[in-house]
């Protein structure tokens, strides 16, 4: 009997965050991301949450040893092209992600900071922010915080595009590659994101606001969309620019849509792209 050898492979994205129960967010938006831009997405479960579009309710850490495994596995047999770093709640777990990425050499590496839910809640402890940016800011590929997050990390309120630009500046200070502050958070009818690679200068990239109280998960969904776009070729400035626009299709698309009584998801599958195949290596 003839069996056929493969000879393809599918662009192969791991998410490293946590799980959220109500879909919308976290390891969820994120393999619906990857799945809608054509790539295969895998996972390592930082920890589990009880939430909805209204809040958390509760935080579960998945042990160090079984996320560390998690990683291993993937790795040592499907193999990764790009990986999205999402909610690493306590020192340790970021100790565990940092020695597995090093552990492994992986490269295009997106660090989304999440340390603030939609709804307010705090999800990251004061001493994991600092562990964070020493161990996995030089790791990172890009970093991306919104405006809370950046506020957080350099210790004072962003309110101005000229705060982000000082930010982003002292990140890149602080050890990151690159930073892209997002700007949705400030007034006005136009969201300003700021890209700053070292050693070049800033980019802005600007775009009408789109009305809709469905954005839970929006920072989930860019952070992922970029992943994928890197583990699909592009380069990084190329990789922003299309999560971007997906990113604004998606909430475009899930704007008239309810779902549950808060702060709703986007729609991911607005424009689906077929499994991406390229040749085995």
């Amino acid at each position: 009997m003839h069996t056929t050898v493969p000879t393809l492979r599918y662009p192969r994205v791991l998410s490293i965050a946590g799980s959220d129960s109500g879909g919308g967010a976290g390891i969820q938006a994120d393999l619906k991301t990857f799945a809608a831009l054509g790539c295969f997405g895998m996972t390592a479960i930082t920890a589990l949450t009880a939430q909805n579009t209204l809040g958390v309710r509760s935080i579960h850490a998945v042990p160090l040893q079984i996320l560390a495994d998690q990683i291993d596995a993937v790795v040592e047999d499907i193999g990764v092209d790009a990986v999205k770093i999402g909610m690493l709640h306590s020192a340790d777990t970021v100790r565990t992600v940092a020695a597995a990425l090093r552990r492994h050499a992986l490269r295009e590496v997106v660090l989304d900071p999440v340390m603030i839910a939609t709804s307010g809640a705090k999800l990251i402890d004061d001493e994991a922010v600092e562990v964070l940016v020493r161990e996995l800011f030089p790791l990172a590929s890009v970093v991306t915080p919104n405006l809370d997050e950046a506020a957080l990390l350099v210790g004072q309120p962003l309110r101005s595009e000229a705060d982000m630009q000082a930010a982003a500046r002292q990140l890149i200070e602080r050890g990151a590659h690159a930073v892209l502050v997002k700007g949705g958070h400030l007034a006005g009818d136009t969201v300003s994101d700021l890209l700053l690679v070292r050693g070049s200068p800033p980019l802005w990239m600007r775009a009408p606001r789109i009305a809709s109280g469905n954005t839970h998960g929006t920072g989930c969904t860019l952070s992922s969309a970029i992943a994928s776009q890197l583990a699909l070729g592009a380069d990084l400035v190329q990789a922003v620019e299309s999560a971007r626009g997906f990113v604004r299709g998606a909430l475009a698309a899930g704007a008239d849509v309810r779902t549950g009584a808060g702060s709703g998801p986007l729609n991911h599958a607005f424009a689906p792209q077929p499994l991406h195949k390229r040749p085995l290596s």
